[in-house]
This record gives structure tokens, C-alpha cells and sequence, in this order.
């Protein structure tokens, strides 16, 4: 505390009571207290400061992805699994890694995801 009120005291060029009653009146703001009003004018003002500019960035969000062959092949070789118990009809939704395709009356969808390890 006493090398806060130094500090102020040289800082601001200042009284040690001075200096104690700034320390004082920034902590009652801290809580939440208002010891000042300001003007119309003034509160557009804070305002504005407040508010952040929400500009998109230049930079593309969505990166490109490289190709796996692999998943292409797994994907490929669980079709060809199901045709052999006589699944005909396959709607290739992504052919690394989305397949729909009907069985006995009954849609299936089978997605395949290789996660981070």
C-alpha cells in the first residue's frame, strides 16, 4: 500500500492525503459505486470507448482440408461388404466419409471419422 501511495504521490505530483483518497475513491468505483455523473455528452462518449469493433477478419475461416485416400478405400471396401449381403441401392454422400444406403425396408447412415489421438 505505501508503495502504491509513493508512487501516486510522485506520479501525479500529489499530497500523501491526496494520494489516499484517490486510492480510496478508485476502490468504492471498483465496488460498483458512482461518485461522478457525467454529462450527456460525456456518457456517449464512454459509450462508444466501451463498444469493440466487431470487423470480420481478412483471414479465411474454413481451411482446406488434404485428402486421405485411405478413408476413400475403407469406405469403399464397407460397400462393397454390404452388397454382399445385398444392399444395392448407396447414396455417396461424401465418398471419404458419408454413405447412406436401405436394407430390408430400413435406412442406414454410416459416417466414418478418423479423431485426433
Amino acid at each position: 500500500m505505501e508503495e502504491k501511495i509513493q508512487k501516486l504521490m510522485k506520479s501525479l505530483n500529489i499530497s500523501r492525503e491526496e494520494a489516499i483518497d484517490l486510492i480510496e475513491e478508485d476502490k468504492r468505483i471498483d465496488r460498483g459505486e458512482k461518485l461522478y455523473e457525467l454529462d450527456p455528452e460525456l456518457k456517449k462518449g464512454a459509450k462508444k470507448a466501451r463498444q469493440a469493433d466487431r470487423k470480420k477478419s481478412d483471414t479465411p475461416t474454413k481451411r482446406e482440408r488434404k485428402p486421405k485416400p485411405e478413408k476413400a478405400e475403407i469406405c469403399s471396401a464397407m460397400m462393397d461388404g454390404l452388397r454382399e449381403l445385398g444392399v444395392a441401392d448407396f447414396n455417396i454422400t461424401n465418398p471419404e466419409r458419408e454413405f447412406l444406403f436401405t436394407h430390408n425396408g430400413t435406412k442406414y447412415k454410416v459416417t466414418l471419422a478418423c479423431p485426433r489421438s
